[in-house]
């Protein structure tokens, strides 16, 4: 696949890599749909159950601050991961008014076929790498999510509107 970040040119060493990272991003973001498209999963299902999957049962208001969805947009998503079979609702042992979402035995082994999918591709990209080079780019990845996390979205750059000079379009 052709990156559009796959552009050669005068960049500086900070827009190399920021470059890189959104190929990265691009070529990371096409394999996660190709997988969850392979699964009949959204993005949002699949982040629900990676939630119980590392945090264990939640209320639904709890995944909701987590996910940073509204509770309505949490109850959708429990309601069909219910009738898929991947969760349930179970009372709160003590909180009589509410109830938690827990992974079924089909949701654990499901969302532990994907962690141990991960950790599969995670050795093929850097399990011969160098640990001192993987420490390196564990703290330079750090840095860059600490630094977007930080910003303010109205202190994101603005998209370039100039005129492309190839097409005349924005950017």
């Amino acid at each position: 696949m052709k990156s559009l970040h796959d552009i050669p040119g005068e960049a500086g060493p900070a827009s190399t890599a920021a470059d890189r990272l959104f190929q990265l991003t691009e070529l990371l973001g096409a394999m996660m749909e190709r997988g969850m498209a392979d699964r009949d999963l959204t993005q949002a299902r699949a982040r629900l159950l990676w939630a119980l999957h590392h945090h264990g049962p939640m209320t639904q208001r709890a995944l909701a601050d987590l996910l940073a969805v509204t509770p309505r947009n949490i109850t959708g998503l429990v309601d069909s991961l219910t009738d898929d079979g991947y969760v349930t609702r179970r009372p709160h042992p003590t909180d009589r008014r509410a109830l938690l979402v827990t992974l079924t035995d089909h949701g654990h082994t499901f969302t532990t076929t994907l962690r141990n999918e991960r950790d599969e591709m995670a050795a093929a990209l850097f399990g011969d790498t160098p640990a001192t080079d993987l420490q390196t780019f564990l703290t330079v990845i750090e840095t860059a999510i600490t630094r977007l996390r930080d910003t303010p979205p109205d202190d994101c750059p603005a998209p370039d509107t100039r005129p492309n000079p190839g097409t005349g379009q924005p950017g």
